[in-house]
């Protein structure tokens, strides 16, 4: 299982799985040039919930289609600092995709 933890410090927002940073997978597609960010909707949390879903899910088409509902759902409702794990991203992901919020 993997986690995901996400915090601020004096050089900007710091996000890594498994205590190595996370890629932001601009590769994919690049919603923001300012990087991650979170607490809110926008283009910072779209590219966190891509670059999780991409990560987690390891199936790119299912992570573009899935990030707006995740970075909704999910992102947009972190706390400064976080932590997320494998099993709480899949969790969300099927109340995502059964209608659910």
């Amino acid at each position: 299982m993997k986690v995901y933890e996400g915090g601020r410090s004096l050089d900007g927002a710091v996000v890594t799985v498994d205590g190595a940073p996370l890629d932001p997978r601009y590769d994919v597609r690049r919603f923001s040039r300012m990087g991650f960010e979170w607490t809110y909707e926008g283009d910072g949390p779209r590219q966190l919930a891509l670059a999780l879903l991409a990560d987690h899910l390891g199936d790119l088409q299912r992570a573009l289609r899935l990030t707006e509902g995740f970075m909704q759902r999910v992102v947009a409702e972190l706390d400064n600092a976080w932590r997320l794990t494998s099993d709480e991203i899949d969790s969300a992901l099927r109340q995502i995709e059964r209608g659910d919020g």
